[in-house]
């Protein structure tokens, strides 16, 4: 792993640039494995990690040493908790992405639903978490023009990620289905389903 650029965010918050995203996943998991009581935020996002301390403490230093021994080859923290969620893969540019892809339909489905993803950041909407691990047959560019409205819960593809839109939005990635999982409710805690660390495994119904 490469050593990351650290950059100061004010008095009690810096902010780790890395090289690419599966270094912010490892880095965001080993910041939050390692428990510093005065760590308040870790925001992961595609290539950076903000980190802010409780105002008035040493916790700062910490971080970067920890950080350094992330460069340096420490191990690697126990993996998230598994979330499956259940899709009917009857999406709008399945056949699209198989065409893309130069293969059937049912093998599109038996690609997604064979890797095990990770939650590398969330952004965009609230509860849109951006998954990491698609298989190389599926990494597929955006569509040309996005839709003004994307239904709740449709499950998409774009580039190296795979997500889940949590409620109607626009949108611009190749859908490949549907869940009926509600991925964000402001009425309970955490209102997420999905955060950054979580593993994740598709399940066609």
């Amino acid at each position: 792993m490469s050593e990351p650029r650290l950059l100061p965010c004010g008095r009690w918050a810096l902010l780790a640039e890395l090289g690419s995203t599966a270094e912010v996943t490892a880095t965001a998991a080993r910041l939050r494995a390692a428990g510093l009581p005065d760590v308040v935020e870790l925001v992961p996002a595609a290539r950076t990690v903000l980190v802010a301390v409780r105002p008035g403490s040493t916790a700062l230093d910490a971080v970067r040493e920890l950080l350094t021994e992330t460069a340096d080859g420490a191990a690697t923290p126990s993996p998230g908790p598994l979330v499956t969620v259940p899709v009917h893969y009857d999406g709008d540019d399945l056949e699209l992405v198989a065409r893309t892809a130069g293969i059937g339909l049912d093998e599109v489905v038996a690609l997604h639903t064979g890797a095990e993803y990770i939650v590398a950041f969330c952004g965009f909407v609230p509860g849109f978490a951006y998954l990491t691990g698609l298989p190389d047959p599926l990494r597929q560019a955006r569509l040309d023009s996005s839709r003004p409205a994307v239904p709740a819960g449709s499950v998409g593809i774009a580039g190296e990620f795979s997500g889940i839109y949590p409620r109607r939005s626009p949108g611009g990635w190749r859908l490949v289905g549907r869940t009926e999982l509600t991925m964000f409710d402001p009425a309970v805690d955490p209102p997420a389903r999905l955060r950054p660390g979580d593993r994740v495994r598709f399940e066609r119904v």
